[in-house]
C-alpha cells in the first residue's frame, strides 16, 4: 500500500520487484490485500471524515482520475478525487465522485459550518446547504493570470505582482515569527489592508483602460470578480492567503496519475481515496505512513468504536506516547 500510494509503484511493478526477489505474488493476489486493507480501514475513514467536518476552515480542491469504464470497453471515464484539508487540525480527506458536479460538495458539506476557500472554481458558488459557510479565494490563482498577462501588459501585470509579492512577503514574516491566530489578524490590518486597498483602487481604475479579452483585461477582470473572497483571509488569522496546502496535498495522486494511469473501477477509485487521505494525512503531521499503517491494521479490529479518532494520524503519536 504504501509503496503504490506514497512512493508511486503500480502493483504490476511490485509484482516484478517480488519476482526477482524470489517471491512470486500474483497481481490478483496483491489486489486482494488492497481491498481487505480498505476494508478494514473503512470505519477509520467515516472517523476522519467526521472529524475534518468539525474543523472550522477547510481548503478544497478536485483532481481528475480517470477510472475504466465496464459500459465502454477500452474507454475511460473522466472522474474527480474531491480533496478537503483542514490545515489547522492537520486533516485529509479526499473522496471519489465520478463527476465535477457541485452536488458532490453540496451533500458533503450540507451541515458544515465555517470557511471554505477554493480556486474560484464556481461550484461551490451558491451551494444548497443548511451550514453557515464563509467562501475565500485563491491568491495564488489570481496571482498566476498576471504572470501570464506579462507578455501582453508587462507595465500592469508587473505593478500587481509587486503588491501580491508585498503580501506574501507579510505571511512569511507571520509564520517566521509563529505568531498566534489573533496575531496573525492584527498584523494583516496594520499591514496587509493598506496594500489590498490601493490594489483594489487601481484595479478598478485600470480594468476601463484594459481590453476586456486581453491578457490583462482578463485577469483584472478575474481578479476583481473574486476580489471580497481573495481579501477576506484577512478577516479571521485561521485562514491562509492562498490554497497552496491542499494542492500540495494533491501531488502524489498528480505523480501516481503518472504511472498508473487509471483506476480499475468507480469503486477502485473510492478506495485508493481512502489510502489517499490516511497517507497525506500522515505526511502533514510528520507521520512515517508504514509505521502508521502497520500499528493500525494490527489494533482497528478491536479498537473501541468511540475511540478510533485516537488512530487518526493527527492524534497517532500522542496515543502512541500514552501507551508507552
Amino acid at each position: 500500500m504504501v509503496s503504490k500510494f506514497v512512493h508511486h509503484l503500480p502493483f504490476y511493478r511490485q509484482q516484478q520487484i517480488f519476482k526477482s526477489q524470489n517471491f512470486d505474488i500474483s497481481r490478483g493476489t496483491l489486489c486482494s490485500w488492497f481491498n481487505a486493507t480498505t476494508k478494514l480501514l473503512e470505519p477509520l475513514y467515516d472517523t476522519l471524515q467526521k472529524q475534518l467536518l468539525q474543523s472550522s476552515y477547510l481548503q478544497v480542491d478536485e483532481s481528475p482520475i480517470g477510472v475504466q469504464d465496464t459500459a465502454k470497453k477500452g474507454k475511460l471515464h473522466m472522474g474527480y478525487h474531491w480533496v478537503y484539508h483542514a490545515p489547522i487540525e492537520r486533516l485529509v480527506l479526499f473522496k471519489y465522485a465520478p463527476s465535477r458536479s457541485r452536488k458532490i460538495p453540496e451533500e458533503l458539506l450540507q451541515e458544515y459550518n465555517g470557511g471554505i476557500q477554493t480556486d474560484g472554481y464556481s461550484g461551490y458558488i451558491n451551494l444548497n446547504t443548511k451550514g453557515d459557510m464563509t467562501l475565500l479565494a485563491c491568491m495564488a490563482h489570481a496571482r498566476r493570470y498576471f504572470e501570464k498577462a506579462l507578455d501582453n501588459d508587462a507595465s500592469r501585470a508587473t505593478y500587481v505582482l509587486e503588491q501580491i509579492q508585498r503580501l506574501y512577503a507579510m505571511e512569511r514574516k507571520i509564520r517566521e515569527r509563529e505568531s498566534c491566530f489573533e496575531q496573525r489578524k492584527r498584523y494583516r490590518k496594520l499591514y496587509a489592508v493598506p496594500v489590498l486597498s490601493t490594489l483594489e483602487n487601481w484595479l478598478k481604475e485600470q480594468v476601463l483602460m484594459v481590453l476586456p479579452k486581453s491578457a490583462i483585461g482578463k485577469a483584472i477582470g478575474y481578479t476583481l470578480k473574486l476580489w471580497g473572497k481573495l481579501k477576506r483571509y484577512i478577516t479571521d488569522g485561521r485562514f491562509e492567503i492562498d490554497n497552496n496546502l491542499v494542492e500540495n496535498t494533491i501531488r502524489p495522486l498528480a505523480l501516481g496519475r503518472k504511472n498508473y494511469l487509471f483506476s480499475g473501477s468507480h469503486k477502485a477509485a473510492q478506495k485508493a481515496a481512502i489510502l489517499y487521505s490516511f497517507f497525506a494525512s500522515c505526511k502533514i503531521n510528520n507521520v512515517n505512513a508504514y509505521n502508521w499503517l502497520k500499528d493500525v491494521l494490527e489494533k482497528i479490529q478491536e479498537y473501541k468504536a468511540n475511540r478510533l479518532y485516537e488512530l487518526l494520524p493527527n492524534n497517532w503519536e500522542v496515543s502512541q506516547n500514552q501507551n508507552a
